[in-house]
């Protein structure tokens, strides 16, 4: 039997198809919206992962989810039926990290700061022989004020996460290695993306499990490393790929890398799932024109102001500024301010808007890290934003996993439905959640191997 791991915060999956990549089979996982639910269970259909047979999705809040609980749908399961409860070999989770995020504003007293306590209460309950926790860069020098362990241990004010985090597994019997800041562009993701992964494993008096490690960089060099073209070139309409060829990582995506229970490929029968365009009017496309590949919106102002821009040859564009300016400048004015690049901020507001955060992807690089507005980034091959796909190969999710719900939403909204875009954003790149999977599938198969009886 494969060894058994539990996802929790799984979302729609990236975590867990490294998990299954590197071999476990999930048995448990949770998370607590509906959306990411159905793009979950769908997938794990698709793979013969069928709740109630072999697998359970518990859709929960963590907070609200308890050892009777897991261990009720796991006895459950068809799998299990007149065995003993098996042991878990590993459970995986990446807590909710808005709190600790760099990209916003950071608040200490955020009560999603609190959730990897929870993380830490079902994994003392579980008693996993291996924990492996993925979180944003932000988590390695965040501090918490007021924070009582699973223990009823009162930290000090200011005490530094990873501590607290190391200190509560050593209260539950566990040890950890040092955090390591893993960049997923180093294991084979087309994507700068920075995460610290902290792995810890079971210290029982007289048990003696093998150290985890953590994962050796696959794709360490420039050279070596997938570019935005490898990854989503063939997607762009109108490109004759048949013609050149796919390259290796395109054609993995569309075979697959996450197999069935049976062992099999996902048939997708070529079909390419979530590439629907958004319709950008002609203003929003010449807007976008204005970008080189690899600058953002504060660059490409940078650069008006130094030589001026010609606005005749983005009518539309022209035509709007003017408009929107109109109350204070005459048509010529304007055109002449930005011919110039003597303009002020409110006509770099009117030309590019407030959004600062939007950048041009390069080719010939890796892209910088996915988010969940799907309007920071600009393709670096047409005057548009990214598909839902798009974003998926740069995370390395395969062709065949299909996101559900909504494509976007907006307002009020966010705060309660996860759509696609977000559902993506917020993965653990599969190739990344790989390397580290093995790594405890290596230390779970060498300590089952020293614990065999020799002949």
């Amino acid at each position: 039997m494969k060894p058994l791991a539990i996802d929790l915060f799984c979302g729609a999956g990236g975590m867990s198809e490294g998990i299954l990549q590197a071999g476990f089979h999930i048995v448990f996982s949770s998370d607590i919206n509906e959306d990411v639910k159905k793009t979950y269970t769908e997938r794990h259909k698709q793979l013969g992962l069928i709740d109630g047979v072999n697998t359970h999705f518990e859709r929960a809040d963590i907070r609200e989810l308890t050892i009777d609980k897991v261990e009720k749908a796991i006895r459950g399961l068809q799998m299990f039926k007149g065995q003993e409860f098996p042991e878990i070999d590993a459970v995986f989770g990446g807590p909710p990290c808005q709190g600790f995020s760099r990209a916003g504003r950071r608040d200490k007293n955020d009560p999603r700061n609190q959730l990897f306590k929870e993380y830490v209460r079902l994994i003392n309950d579980i008693q996993p022989k291996y924990v492996v926790m993925e979180n944003v860069e932000g988590f390695l020098d965040t501090t918490l004020d007021n924070f009582v362990g699973v223990t009823e241990r009162q930290y000090p004010d200011n005490s530094l996460v990873p501590d607290i985090l190391r200190d509560e597994f050593h209260s539950i019997d566990y040890v950890t290695l040092p955090p390591q800041l893993l960049d997923a562009s180093n294991y084979g993701v087309p994507q700068r993306r920075r995460r610290v992964i902290f792995i810890a494993y079971r210290n029982r008096e007289g048990e003696r499990l093998v150290v985890p490690r953590y994962p050796d960089p696959t794709t360490p060099d420039n050279d070596q490393k997938v570019s935005v073209e490898e990854a989503i070139g063939d997607l762009v309409f109108g490109k004759q790929c048949e013609a050149i060829g796919f390259s290796e990582y395109q054609n993995e995506s569309r075979k697959g890398r996450t197999l069935t229970v049976d062992g099999e490929s996902v048939p997708n029968q070529g079909l390419i799932h979530n590439h629907e365009l958004s319709r950008h009017t002609a203003v929003v496309r010449e807007r976008f024109s204005l970008f080189r590949e690899g600058e953002s919106a504060a660059q490409v102002a940078k650069r008006v102001l130094a030589e001026g821009i010609d606005l005749r040859n983005y009518p539309n564009l022209l035509k709007e500024c003017a408009k929107k300016l109109e109350s204070k400048y005459d048509f010529k004015f304007v055109y002449d301010s930005f011919k110039t690049g003597k303009v002020t901020q409110e006509m770099l507001q009117v030309l590019l808007t407030k959004k600062n955060s939007r950048t041009r992807l390069e080719r010939n690089n890796q892209s910088p890290t996915m988010v969940t507005l799907p309007d920071d980034f600009i393709s670096s091959f047409e005057d548009r934003i990214l598909s839902v796909r798009e974003m998926a190969r740069l995370q390395s999710f395969d062709d065949s996993f299909v996101f559900e719900g909504k494509r976007t939403t907006g307002g009020d909204r966010r705060k309660l439905e996860v759509p696609q875009y977000t559902q993506v954003g917020n993965a653990v790149p599969p190739l990344l959640a790989r390397a580290f999977a093995l790594e405890i599938k290596r230390a779970v198969d060498l300590t089952k191997e020293s614990l065999a009886p020799q002949c």
